[in-house]
């Protein structure tokens, strides 16, 4: 305690030193120490109770339930942890029954029961961007149609006419101008999220929709790049995978897939997407369509804008190839 304080004038109460100091400080051995300081946490407590508790803000905010996603359903598939899926899936099926319309449009936020407020673009580029992760690490495809719901329904309500999206849909309330982000700040711009996942959906579609209106945000800000590259982390991500294709990988499982899938999880290949299906299942993936095992074993096939290599059935094969 000071007659200055240590924090704006006031004294905010901190432990100084290790705990042995002070123990020996004060004549107490360890374990009387931790007696003490707990009896002094509880006569804190019951005198914090008497004043006003600060506000809490418990409200869902999707596009930051998109971003966590994600990063978990790539956690857990690269680091093999089933903790980790289990959440992402948790967390994805908590999206799709609250926050995401039948029609696949997207609500802003969630709190007490309630969903409201139209989708801005970040909330669904990011959920989009969490919905190929969450079908990368399962193989279950309505994560991969949640995702391209979504995406057909940005290209129809976002779309600006001089290339690019708009922050906010055409049926948003009305504002003096219709905001448009393009740098990437603490979290990554909706333009430059979705230009990331358009191009990641047309390697697995091949739907020129997706490749043209990616191609349509990012060439509006090649001089801003040149001179800011710092301002467009998530830009450069998405020119990276223009400028040097993705790979696209589909595994048709025979008998034991898992060394196959191990080679793409074994080191970091951010130009890769991953598609898989049973041999001999239907799918509604381009990707895995007329595919099939080769002598009953698990397939590989590495394509680049659906024009394939030879299909191969071993680790070794796979990794030559990538």
């Amino acid at each position: 305690m000071t007659t200055t304080g240590n924090f704006e004038g006031t004294n905010i109460l901190y432990i100084a030193h290790d705990d042995p100091t002070i123990a020996d400080r004060f004549g107490l051995t360890i374990d009387e120490l931790h007696a003490r300081i707990d009896e002094i946490k509880h006569t804190l407590y019951a005198r914090r109770t008497h004043r006003i508790h600060p506000a809490l803000d418990d409200k869902i905010i999707t596009s930051w339930n998109g971003l966590t996603l994600a990063s978990l359903a790539e956690a857990g598939r690269v680091l093999a942890r089933s903790d980790y899926q289990f959440i992402a899936e948790r967390c994805g099926e908590f999206l799709l029954e609250h926050l995401i319309t039948p029609e696949g449009r997207v609500l802003r936020t969630y709190k007490d029961g309630v969903a409201k407020l139209n989708g801005y673009l970040e909330d669904y580029a990011y959920v989009i961007d969490g919905m190929i992760e969450l079908y990368q690490t399962t193989f279950d495809e309505k994560w991969f149609d949640v995702a391209v719901k979504l995406a057909n329904n940005a290209l129809a309500h976002f779309t600006a006419p001089d290339s690019g999206f708009y922050d906010t849909s055409d049926d948003h309330e009305q504002l003096i101008t219709r905001p448009r982000e393009l740098t990437d700040n603490a979290t990554p711009s909706g333009n430059n999220m979705l230009a990331t996942q358009l191009l990641r959906l047309h390697a697995y579609t091949g739907d020129a929709r997706y490749r043209q209106a990616a191609q349509n945000i990012l060439k509006q800000l090649v001089n801003a790049l040149r001179e800011y590259p710092q301002a467009f982390g998530q830009a450069l991500i998405a020119i990276d995978l223009w400028v040097h294709g993705i790979d696209e990988v589909a595994i048709i499982t025979g008998t034991d897939a898992d060394p196959l899938l191990a080679v793409l999880t074994s080191a970091y290949r951010p130009r890769v997407v991953i598609a898989s299906k049973a041999d001999g299942e239907r799918s509604n993936i381009p990707l895995l369509q007329d595919r099939p095992a080769r002598d009953g074993r698990a397939t590989a096939y590495v394509c680049r804008q659906f024009v394939c290599q030879l299909p191969v059935t071993t680790p070794d094969e796979l990794k030559e190839q990538l």
